[in-house]
Formats: structure tokens, sequence, C-alpha cells
């Protein structure tokens, strides 16, 4: 007798083995891969299980970038997390709210999105920074397993970018700045204090002056690690230094910060705080600027830029001056200084043309 309810039990469990090994091969051929790749044997059940599951697995590009976002706000990483969640919004922007799987954003994709970036009127540099970011969530994608090395849309591709203009001061523009005469109340004297801070602190960059506090002096140095690569500031206070630290560090405890920038607890809303204050901070360089007649552009970087350029021409080795601004390779500290200013050039050349 023709048994209904048996035949579509044999048909539902013949459909699971099917699948089952439909899985089973999946799974091998990933596991294959990773043999191939010669990454097999530096990988834990753990880590080959999930590769296998897709435990962590983002189609998206989007949802991936956006989730390294909030990961970086947890560490506290709050600038590169707000470089993410940028590019994945200028992205939507560009795909007019489509979403972007990882196969999509290809060699192709790139060039549309570059066009699209120039045709605005916008700069190579501009772009430069938003490739980098899309290059950065891409590799952290490919080290999770979510898209293969092979897809890689930057392996045919060169990140452009143009020079910029040079940013160091002369040592004489520097002195003009220290001893331009300012009213203390008002608050060009502050960012005039912060920008030779910078300068006679190694260059230190504006957001690691604002986290400096006082238990950060110590035997009369600063002793300070760098936000960005841990290496350790350790800096003897001069004269000049000392002179301007003093106007902060009244009526302050050991745990207080010494510039006024920096009032809330929340790390967060700190570094909003620390980026309005960048703001005003450079709008003020330039009203400086023009008060000493300085026709270079100033910004925060400038003072760094220029303890650099000025360390070299006073014959600083290059690896000093590398451990100075805290970087943690040469080629960092070889792009601070590529520029050379034009009147060092004429004084080299007249050396040579001399000794003919």
């Amino acid at each position: 007798m023709f048994n209904q309810e048996n035949l579509y039990k044999s048909g539902f469990n013949c459909h699971l083995k099917y699948l089952a090994l439909k899985e089973e091969a999946k799974a091998n051929d990933i596991i294959n891969k990773l043999h191939d790749k010669g990454q097999l044997n530096f990988m834990s059940i753990t880590q080959i299980k999930n590769r296998i599951t897709r435990k962590s697995n983002y189609d998206s590009f989007y949802k991936y970038g956006e989730s390294l976002a909030e990961d970086l706000k947890v560490s506290q990483r709050f600038g590169t997390a707000r470089s993410y969640k940028g590019i994945v919004s200028i992205l939507k922007t560009f795909t007019k709210g489509k979403d972007v799987k990882f196969n999509e954003l290809n060699y192709d994709f790139i060039k549309k999105f570059e066009r699209y970036h120039l045709a605005k009127g916008n700069s190579i540099n501009s772009l430069s920074v938003y490739l980098r970011a899309i290059k950065a969530i891409y590799n952290k994608g490919i080290k999770a397993g979510l898209v293969e090395k092979e897809a890689y849309p930057f392996a045919n591709y060169s990140i452009r970018q143009t020079p910029t203009e040079k940013r160091a001061l002369k040592i004489e523009e520097i002195r003009k700045i220290m001893e331009l005469e300012l009213p203390k109340d008002i608050v060009l004297f502050r960012y005039r204090n912060y920008f030779i801070c910078s300068f006679l602190l190694y260059g230190m960059n504006f957001t690691d002056m604002c986290y400096l506090k006082l238990e950060n002096i110590v035997d009369g140095r600063i002793k300070f690690r760098r936000r960005k690569t841990s290496k350790l500031y350790d800096i003897k206070i001069t004269e000049q230094l000392a002179q301007i630290l003093e106007i902060y560090l009244h009526g302050k405890k050991k745990s207080d910060y010494i510039f006024p920038v920096i009032k809330r607890e929340n790390p967060e809303l700190q570094e909003r705080e620390i980026s309005w204050e960048r703001q005003r901070y450079n709008r003020g360089l330039k009203t400086i600027g023009e008060l000493c007649g300085i026709e270079q552009k100033l910004t925060t970087y400038v003072s760094r830029h220029s303890f650099a350029t000025q360390a070299m021409l006073n014959n600083v080795p290059l690896q000093a001056i590398s451990a100075m601004l805290g970087h943690s390779k040469l080629n960092t500290t070889q792009i601070y200084l590529k520029s050379l200013p034009t009147t060092i050039l004429d004084d080299y050349n007249q050396q040579l043309i001399s000794a003919i």
C-alpha cells in the first residue's frame, strides 16, 4: 500500500543528506585552501571553525566597516573610528544607499569612486585619505577570512598623493612668534603658547599636548607616551618651556591636565573637545601669522615640521630626530624632511661651485 508519509520522510532525509554533503564539501574546500596557502598549521581549532562556519561573516563591506568602528571606540581609538565611519558614509552616498558586498568592492568600483570624487572638484590628497581607509578595512576583512586575498582591489591600483606645500618655518619666524606681544586675557595668547610649547617639546602633536597632566612632569622633565605609537617622550624642561608651563600650573593637582582643553571625563567627549579646540587653534594661528608678517600658512602641524627641519639644519642625526618626533620608523621621519628649504639647496650649490 502506498504510504505517502513514509515517502515524504524518505525524501526529506535524502535532502538532509545532500545538504550535509554539500556543507562537508564546502568545509573541505576551505581547509584545503588554508593548507595550500600554508596557513592551516598556524591556526587554532576555533579559528578554523569560525572560518568554516563564517561565524563573524560580514558580506557587507559597510556593516563590517561600521562594526570595526564600534570596536575601535571601545579601544578608545576614536580618530580611526571616525575615519572608518566617515568612509562608509561617503561610499553610501556614492552608491545612493545601495549596500556593497566585499566581492563588489573591486578595481572597477575603486576607479568609479575615484572619477566620482575628482569630478566634484575634490583633491587627490583627500581621495588618498578615503582610499587608505577603504584599504585598511579591506585588509582587516582579508585577515578575518571574510574575503579571499586574491580579490584584493588594490593589487593593481596605486593610491596617489600630491606633495603638500612646505610647512617648515625659518628660525627667525619661530622667534617672531615667540616674541609677539599679546595680552594674556585673549585666546591668541594661549594659541601662541600652544605653538611654541609644541616646538619646544620636540614638535609634540596637539592631541598629545592636550593629554599632558601635571603628573607627567617628573624631576624637571616631561615624561609621556605618544598616544599614536606608545613611544616615550622624555624631554628636559628648558627655561623657555618652563616660563610658558608656569602659566598653566597654578592651583592644579597632579591628576589635572596642564592645558585648558579637556574638561570632561568621557573619552569620546574628550576627543571632541580636542577636535573643536584644534579648529579654533588653527583659525587663531592664521591671525598670529598675519600679526608676525609670516606668509607661510600656520597650522598645528607647522610647529612639528619646523622642529624636524630645524633639527636637521643644525646637524642633528636622522636617528635622533626620529626618536625626538616619536616615530617608529625612519622613513616616517624622512617624509617630514623630504623638502629642504631652497635657500639651503642654494648654499650647497654655492659650496660645490666654490670648490671648482
